[in-house]
C-alpha cells in the first residue's frame, strides 16, 4: 500500500543496511566536491546582494531570513528551505540557486532554522512556521508582497510539506523530500533527531489531513530507492485525495544534481514552480 510507513525490505535489514538507503552522501561518491562547489558560489552571489541579510525571526542564530527581492514587489516568491536531514547545512550556502528565479523576475528568500540535535523536529517545524509568519508581517517592507511557492530540498522537502498549509503560502515544491519518518527513526540519522512515537504521528505528513494547496513532488530518478518511494507514495496519497501538484521525476538527477533543475531560469522544476500558481 502507498501510505504503509516501512519499505518491504525493512524488518529483515539492519540498521547499517538501513542507514544506506538514507545515506545521500555515500551513494552520491562525488559529493563532496559537489557541496564545495556549491559553497563556492554562494559566498559571492549573497555578497552582491546584501541588502536584505540576516533578519531575525526568532532569537537563535540560525533563525534568520535572506531576502533577495525583485524589482517589482508584487512578483512571486520563491522561498527555499535547506535541507541536510535537519542536522547538517545552512541558508547561507544555498542562495545560489535562486539565480534563475531571480532572472525570472521573481523575489527569492531562504530561511535558517536551528539544527538537530539543539532542536527538536517540533521544534525546527515551528520555525519554519514562525519564519513564514514573520515574512508575512514584514516581507513587505523588504519589498516582497506577492504569492509564495514555498519549496525544500531533502530535509526542506519535509518542512515544505509541513508548512504548506500556512496561510503566506500560495503553493508548494518539494524536492527529494521526506514525508514519512518511521524508516528515519530506525538509522543512524536518528542519533541527533531522538524522534518520538508522538513526532512520527505529528509529523509525517504522510500520516497528517491532505492540503488541498497545490503542491509538485519531485526527486530525481538517480536518486536512492527510498528517496523516490516516499516522493511516489507520498504523491500517490495526494492524487487519491484529488490536491493538485504534479509528481516530477528528475531524469537522471541525483540528490545533488537534482537542485540544476531549481536554478536555471528555465529548468525544469522553476518551470513546475511557475505552474504551481496557474492553479486556481
Amino acid at each position: 500500500m502507498a501510505n504503509d510507513p516501512l519499505p518491504p525490505f525493512w524488518a529483515g535489514a539492519s540498521k547499517a543496511e538501513r542507514s544506506a538507503a538514507y545515506d545521500n552522501s555515500t551513494a552520491v561518491a562525488d559529493s563532496p566536491a559537489l557541496i564545495a562547489a556549491r559553497n563556492a558560489e554562494a559566498a559571492p552571489f549573497r555578497a552582491a546582494r546584501a541588502g536584505h541579510l540576516d533578519l531575525r525571526y526568532g532569537e537563535t542564530e540560525r533563525t534568520a531570513w535572506d531576502l533577495f527581492p525583485a524589482k517589482d514587489p508584487a512578483a512571486p516568491c520563491l522561498v527555499f528551505i535547506h535541507g541536510g536531514y535537519w542536522q547538517r547545512n545552512r541558508r547561507e550556502d544555498f542562495c545560489a540557486f535562486m539565480a534563475g528565479a531571480l532572472e525570472r523576475g521573481w523575489s527569492a528568500a531562504l530561511p535558517g532554522y536551528t539544527l538537530g540535535p539543539e532542536a527538536s523536529l517540533t521544534q525546527i517545524v515551528g520555525e519554519i512556521r514562525a519564519a513564514l509568519d514573520w515574512l508575512a508581517a514584514h516581507g513587505a517592507e523588504h519589498g516582497i508582497a506577492g504569492k509564495v511557492v514555498l519549496s525544500g530540498w531533502s530535509a526542506g522537502g519535509h518542512l515544505t510539506a509541513m508548512a504548506l498549509d500556512h496561510p503566506r503560502v500560495s503553493a508548494g515544491l518539494a524536492i527529494s523530500g521526506i514525508f514519512e519518518l518511521a524508516p528515519i527513526r530506525d538509522t543512524d540519522l536518528d542519533e541527533k533527531l531522538s524522534l518520538t512515537e508522538a513526532e512520527l504521528a505529528s509529523l509525517s505528513p504522510m500520516r497528517l489531513p491532505v492540503v488541498r494547496k497545490p503542491l509538485a513532488v519531485a526527486y530525481g530518478t538517480g536518486e536512492l530507492p527510498e528517496l523516490r518511494r516516499q516522493s511516489r507514495h507520498f504523491h500517490g496519497l495526494r492524487a487519491e485525495a484529488h490536491a493538485p501538484g504534479a509528481l516530477i521525476p528528475v531524469s537522471g538527477a541525483d540528490h545533488f544534481r537534482i537542485l540544476e533543475a531549481l536554478k536555471a531560469s528555465d529548468g525544469e522544476l522553476l518551470r513546475a514552480a511557475d505552474e504551481l500558481l496557474r492553479f486556481g
